[in-house]
């Protein structure tokens, strides 16, 4: 008796390895790769975070447009040609865009980016929330003056 197996965890992997061996590196240049980002929300504010290690400053773009705040770049493949042997790329590279939708009401001239060691943070504050105004009624008694109530208290 025999025992059937399915291959799919094994499968994908032999695979992948399989096609990085005789991969070119012409190829794996327009690779598409995915950050890692945080969204963190404070009182005030909504703190982006994104990882982007080996990227500078001028090769990240962000971008707001109709209540969508869109990060895009590339990071460039750095490896040498080598005519004999193989060589194995696991890194991540090539063109990324992530976008987030935010909430209503967040003013684009109020967001701030800063970059630092590969890291990315955009900080967003949040739109001031529309309380409700309590609206006082007056009552005139035909005086000019507020009506009041007088009385006292009276048993039955």
């Amino acid at each position: 008796m025999s025992v059937l197996v399915r291959p799919e965890p094994f499968s994908t992997e032999f695979s992948r390895l399989f096609n990085s061996l005789w991969e070119t590196p012409a190829a794996s240049a327009s690779r598409h790769w995915v950050p890692e980002m945080d969204l963190v929300e404070t009182d005030d504010l909504y703190l982006l975070k994104a990882d982007l290690p080996g990227m500078k400053q001028e090769d990240v773009s962000i971008e707001f447009n109709d209540g969508t705040l869109t990060i895009s770049g590339e990071r460039k493949a750095e490896y040498e040609r080598k005519e004999q042997g193989f060589f194995r790329l696991e890194r991540s590279f090539g063109r990324f865009s992530r976008s987030l939708t935010l909430p209503d009401g967040i003013d684009p001239d109020k967001i701030g980016a800063a970059f630092h060691d590969g890291v990315l943070e955009v900080r967003i504050p949040k739109p001031e929330q529309r309380k409700p105004r309590r609206i006082e009624v007056a009552w005139n008694n035909g005086n000019g003056k507020p009506a009041t109530i007088e009385g006292s208290p009276s048993e039955s």
